[in-house]
């Protein structure tokens, strides 16, 4: 609009004061100016638009007050009260002023804007008139008029600064609006918003101001939110401006756009609609610093509240999901860290950010997998219905991480949502049962080697799944159906923790005890050996040392130190004396001005292991009243999720293996009183436990409790005569150990036994068989001679070697154990009678062990069926197959028939290990380790692992190198913690296991044609699968040991055949495939060995000087096809937890696994042990179809045999489909059955020369894979990292 003339005044430019007001001019005091002003501010106050006259009238005076003299005035009070005057002119005269000249409009404005700093005040006298000024302007819109003013935006910046400045907390409502309707008709109202003019807006809404002056930023938020149409284009504009063309000079603000994005957000997300593609753009910035700014605004964004636009937006949403994906790390985390809030303030998205956090749940970065699973925990405190199955999940597989902080968080975070959710039942049934999985989880990393790992699950025990600050009543009973509801392997790591403790507690208590005797050089030894085993038990072993050598010196001299840790391993002890014990102790070794003591906090770890925090004598009291309860149907079985009959089983197993441990703590009439009520009870199980628990606790029931004697003798003879084997077991142990009068009380049970012992009723013979086998293993002085007539009599010839009843020929080899006939059991419980008589007799002078072993082998000959007659079934056969070795096994334990066993028998007894039975390899694998783990076994039954090489199924391979790891790992640690070890080095070194590995292999019956490739490649497999566990390390120059040892059994000869030139050939030529091994493998096996190999004389017969064997028997081509060849790949510890491949035989899916040991990234695993998804198999499928008598071969499988089967029918011998096993010559067969006729155990023309079938093992080609190939898929599969590298 153009601006009008100027008008005149009237009167000839005289200027026209209201009634009553004289001249103003310079010539007065202030003060009387104020005083005449006042009253022209009364007047233009009741003056209004329609007072033509007045407004005519006083037009001089008007432009008078715009005059330099009142706008530069130094007088506050004259400034306001003309301020006040101007804006009713502006009123009175709207919409056209009465000044023309922009310049003077400017000043007049600029004039006003400067008065409204007077608002500031509230207490000021003239508040009310700085609010009049206000209120005038606000409602007349007087600073319109300064559109068309070509500066106008000096004033309208000037106006905004000075309103946000003045603002405080003491205005009222009414100021506030004033404010807000001045500025917002400025915006509003105008060609648009200049960049200074919008930074005066935003400035307010930066951190830094923001919480300086609150109320400008409220003011300022409001203003956004009214005027959000006309503002928004203004807004965009100066983002695209910097995000966008990166034109930072364009605003001082520029630094600060992203604090400006969220508050904008959060005022009014209509004020970005523009702004958001532009943070899309911003996301995929080649700066990697720039990526993680953008990345925290949104997940600001994102995780808001309120914030809908992950909905409104997803594009955007979706490109930052991508993010999580991103190179750099700081983003990678900030993205994992935002996930938290997303899953709390909006469970709608769970899904999506689901995929991205299992990404990432498997993150190069240690930290990023910290967080994730930190986000995941604090979401599910929060509210488990937040986190879904599938985000647990992720949780749970980080309990296996390979760094230590990450398995922390995960197990502490699952810990916490158990006792939160389960255990205080915070948010209901249906929640605890969702991660009812935790407890049984938490206790399967108890199975892992880490010292840290088995502490934390003890900790977490203590103080999340039976927390030891209940009263006892409550601790009991969360522990009684704790045990109701763990799986079997949960329960198997719970007792492995009880019982590592107990041995702790052990350990301290012989320590304390050497602290008893007098100084000495034993002594002290003695004491070091008790500390490195103590330390063994505490986390970093090397620090853990001194640590406890420092503590013991601290014992040795403070006798009240000792007489608390005495008591707190007292069997005696109360949880509740513990703590104090603890305490007292812990306060003994704590120095005020010692910020952090790690030797004190290695001591409170010991001494959180020994403490009994759970279990004493009260403890016990209130589980046996649980079980009662249980009992009687008054306890709350089924409100915790068990079943009565559940709940009193594993209540009683409960105590049974608290027996074990605790067995002072159950010394109480009340105690006895239910456990014998549970003797009554029809459950076999309870009865057995109950019994099991009288056995371990019942020392003093004979001198102290009378009654309960009285009551439990006649019981324990009808259970011993009557009941279950196991029932007859644990009666016969229990009546000896705790009764004195034990002669006279088995005697009474063994005369009535052996009488009535009749083979044609199998079902009854099974339990006298164990009560009579476990009497004479007792008590052998009294029971050896009458046992003898029972066995030559009764055992061998009328129940061993008879057979009764025709088996179920359906042709597999195994049966489940109801399956099973009653006269086969019985059979195998007499084989167990046998061993047991002769392991209580310990001695060979009847020569009873010698016929025993010719028995044991002849059952082996024959494949289990003795008498030949084919009336047993193949799974009895195997059952007895399995029997017969197992005894031979545990004869083998006791020194005095180790000796008489011969290289034949031992090598039957090994050839069980290739059995063609999956069950009796699988159960006689076990038994050998346990045997050899517990160093119950020579040396030599170590070699028989080195058979597996050849077992079909990976996961049995697997097994067996377990096996030999653990047991090589056992005997090292035992020969380092045993000065005295140095002197049995010949039966404890793992290496001298070699010599027995070659003369087994070398009677290998499937080794009959020494030079064929095939069988060489064999014999090579099952050597490397002892030598590469072996050979890991090359310690104490063993590598060069073991080259020199075979090179020794090259110069004996055989000494099971000493005169047999093709047997002395084949073991040469597994010397000299044991040497090409090791040296292919080892370059340090050339290095001088100064110690002798000492050869065990029963298989190596030493020659004289003059023999020299230096003949190669490998050729050069041989040796090459060896080399090169497609070897069968090596198993290694992994294959457990993989897909399993069984020749012959239908490819499943497997589906369950052992427990998951696998680290954080899979990449690392070696590309043997990687198995393709095609090759994989069901375990329990494999079993069931390899113990079919015919299995089912695929005909590609068929094809790749061919070629083999071509040779043998070239050779001109009858091709089979599965080879024999543990056929002796005929000679040795004809030997073994003339000696077991002249013995009486064998009937004439029975047990001769039959063979029993090894594990099939048809084809090699259909096992193995093309490794190159193979590495290739895996190095490619390992090279895909999940992380986005788009910029």
């Amino acid at each position: 609009m153009e601006f009008p003339q100027q008008q005149k005044p009237a009167g000839d430019g005289k200027i026209v004061y209201p009634p009553g007001v004289k001249e103003i001019t310079d010539k007065i005091s202030n003060d009387e100016v104020v005083k005449r002003l006042k009253m022209v501010v009364k007047t233009y106050m009741d003056m209004d638009q329609d007072s033509e006259e007045e407004k005519q009238q006083y037009l001089g005076l008007a432009l008078h007050l715009a005059s330099e003299f009142f706008l530069r005035n130094p007088n506050k009070d004259v400034r306001l009260l003309v301020a006040c005057c101007l804006a009713d002119i502006f009123r009175i005269y709207a919409p056209e002023a009465p000044y023309t000249s922009h310049d003077k409009l400017k000043d007049i404005f600029l004039f006003i804007t400067r008065q409204l700093k007077g608002l500031e005040d509230t207490k000021s006298p003239q508040f009310n008139r700085y609010f009049y000024l206000l209120e005038n302007l606000a409602w007349v819109k007087s600073y319109n008029i300064c559109f068309e003013l070509e500066d106008c935006n000096e004033i309208f910046i000037q106006l905004f600064k000075t309103l946000f400045s003045v603002i405080n907390n003491s205005h009222n409502q009414k100021v506030q609006m004033h404010m807000m309707d001045l500025m917002s008709s400025i915006i509003m109202e105008g060609d648009g918003v200049t960049q200074e003019l919008l930074d005066t807006i935003l400035i307010n809404l930066i951190p830094a101001h923001k919480n300086l002056n609150k109320q400008a930023y409220d003011l300022a938020k409001t203003l956004l939110k009214r005027t959000v149409q006309t503002i928004e284009t203004c807004i965009a504009n100066f983002f695209n401006q910097v995000l966008v063309m990166g034109k930072s000079s364009v605003s001082d603000l520029s630094e600060h756009v992203f604090d400006l994005i969220q508050e904008l957000f959060a005022i009014d997300p209509m004020l970005l609609t523009s702004v958001m593609p532009q943070l899309e753009f911003k996301l995929k910035s080649n700066d990697g610093e720039e990526r993680l700014a953008v990345v925290r605004l949104l997940a600001k964004l994102f995780g808001a509240k309120d914030s809908e636009l992950a909905s409104q937006n997803r594009p955007l949403w979706q490109c930052f999901l991508g993010r999580f994906n991103d190179i750099h790390v700081p983003v990678r985390l900030e993205c994992v860290k935002f996930a938290s809030h997303c899953l709390m303030n909006h469970p709608d998205l769970a899904k999506d950010l689901t995929e991205y956090l299992k990404v990432r749940s498997h993150d190069p970065e240690e930290a990023i997998r910290h967080d994730v699973i930190v986000t995941i925990i604090n979401a599910g405190k929060k509210d488990l219905n937040l986190v879904n199955d599938q985000l647990l999940g992720f949780v749970r597989e980080r309990t296996l991480d390979k760094r230590w902080r990450v398995r922390k968080e995960a197990m502490m975070g699952l810990a916490q949502l158990y006792k939160k959710y389960c255990l205080h039942h915070e948010a209901g049934k249906e929640s605890a049962q969702k991660i009812s999985w935790i407890k049984d989880k938490l206790l399967h990393i108890y199975y892992q080697n880490s010292i840290d790992d088995k502490l934390l699950v003890e900790k977490i025990f203590a103080q999340y799944m039976v927390p030891h600050s209940l009263d006892t009543e409550e601790k009991m009973k969360c522990l009684y159906y704790l045990y109701s509801c763990l799986d079997t392997n949960a329960v198997k790591a719970l007792n492995e923790m009880w019982k590592c403790q107990n041995m702790l507690r052990s350990l301290v208590k012989e320590l304390l005890d050497l602290h008893k005797l007098p100084v000495s050089e034993a002594n002290n030894t003695a004491m070091l050996g008790k500390l490195m085993s103590i330390a063994k038990n505490l986390p970093d072993a090397g620090k853990a040392q001194d640590f406890m050598k420092k503590f013991n010196q601290v014992l040795s001299e403070d006798e009240k130190l000792r007489i608390q840790l005495e008591m707190l391993i007292s069997p005696t002890c109360s949880c509740k004396q513990a703590e104090i014990c603890v305490r007292e102790i812990t306060r003994k070794l704590t120095f005020p001005k010692q910020p952090t003591n790690p030797f004190l906090e290695m001591v409170k770890f010991l001494l959180e292991r020994i403490a009994p925090v759970h279990i004493d004598s009260e403890a016990i009291s209130a589980l046996v009243k649980l079980l009662n309860k249980s009992i009687e149907g008054t306890a709350d079985d089924e409100e915790e999720g068990v079943t009565p009959d559940t709940a009193i089983r594993s209540g009683l197993e409960l105590l049974k293996v608290l027996s074990f441990t605790h067995p002072t703590a159950f010394h109480s009439a009340e105690t006895y009183e239910s456990l014998l009520q549970c003797l009554k009870m029809e459950d076999d199980k309870v009865a057995e436990a109950a019994i099991q628990i009288f056995r371990n606790t019942g020392q003093k029931i004979e001198t102290e409790l009378q009654q309960i004697r009285s009551t439990l003798i006649p019981i324990l003879h009808q259970k011993a005569k009557r009941g279950t084997p196991h029932q007859a077991k644990q009666a016969v142990h229990c009546i000896h150990a705790i009764f004195n009068n034990k002669e006279v009380q088995l005697a009474q049970i063994f005369e009535p036994l052996s009488r009535s012992l009749n083979a044609d009723v199998p079902e009854q013979l099974i339990t006298p068989l164990v009560s009579l086998g476990h009497i004479s293993m007792l008590a052998p002085d009294q029971f050896a001679s009458p046992m003898k007539s029972i066995v030559a009599n009764f055992i061998v010839k009328d129940l061993l070697m008879n057979d009764r009843s025709v088996g179920n020929k359906n042709g597999k080899l195994w049966s489940a154990d109801e399956e099973v006939s009653p006269e086969v059991l019985a059979k195998v419980q007499a084989i167990k009678l046998l061993v047991r008589w002769l392991l209580g007799m310990k001695n060979n002078q009847s020569k009873s062990a010698n016929s025993t072993l010719r028995l044991l082998s002849a059952m082996l000959v024959s494949e289990g069926d003795l008498t030949e007659q084919k009336k047993i079934s193949k799974s009895d056969m195997s059952r007895l197959r399995l029997a017969a070795g197992s005894a031979i096994m545990k004869l083998a334990q006791e020194p005095c028939y180790h000796e008489i066993i011969t290289p034949e028998q031992f090598q039957l007894c090994g050839l069980v290990i290739n059995d063609e039975c999956y069950q009796v390899r699988q159960i006689f694998a076990q038994k050998l380790h346990l045997a050899l783990v517990k160093l119950l076994l020579p040396l030599e039954y170590l070699a028989v692992f080195a058979l597996c090489a050849k077992d079909p199924v990976k996961e049995r391979r697997a097994h067996a190198r377990q096996c030999l790891l653990k047991n090589i790992s056992v005997r090292r640690e035992y020969i380092k913690q045993n000065p005295l070890a140095q002197e049995k080095l010949v039966s404890l070194l793992p290496e001298y296991v070699v010599p027995f590995m070659i003369h087994l292999l070398a009677h290998d019956p499937d080794f009959t044609k020494p030079h064929e490739y095939e069988q060489l490649k064999d014999i090579k497999e099952c050597l490397w699968f002892m030598l590469e566990v072996l050979m890991t390390k090359n310690e104490n120059n063993s590598h060069a040991f073991l080259r020199k040892m075979v090179e020794n059994i090259k110069q004996t000869k055989d000494a099971q055949c000493p005169e047999d030139a093709k047997a002395n050939e084949k073991l040469y030529i597994v010397c000299d495939v044991a040497l090409f091994v090791i040296a292919n493998k080892s370059t340090a096996c050339h290095l001088d060995c100064q110690k002798e190999p000492v050869l065990p004389s029963k298989f190596f017969l030493v020659q004289d000087k003059e023999f020299k064997n230096d003949k190669e028997y490998l050729t050069g081509e041989m040796r090459q096809m060896l080399l090169t060849g497609k070897p069968k790949p090596a198993p290694v510890l992994a294959t457990v937890n993989k897909t399993l491949t069984v020749p012959g035989r239908r490819i499943i899916q497997k589906t369950t696994t052992a427990p998951d040991t696998t680290s954080n990234t899979s990449t690392n695993s070696s590309p043997l042990v990687t198995a393709n998804n095609k090759n994989s198999t069901d375990s329990s499928e494999s079993r069931a179809q390899e113990n079919n008598e015919n299995p089912v071969i695929k005909k590609d499988e068929t094809k790749k045999d061919e070629p083999s089967q071509k040779l043998v029918a070239d050779a001109g011998i009858e091709a089979s489909p599965v080879r024999r096993r543990g056929r002796p010559t005929k000679a040795a067969a004809a030997a073994a059955a003339a000696a077991l006729k002249e013995a009486g155990a064998l009937p004439a023309g029975g047990g001769g020369g039959k063979g029993r079938k090894r594990a099939s093992d048809t084809t090699t080609d259909s096992i193995n894979v093309k490794m190159s190939k193979q590495s290739q898929q895996q190095s490619d599969e390992g090279t895909k990292r999940q992380i986005d590298l788009q910029r």
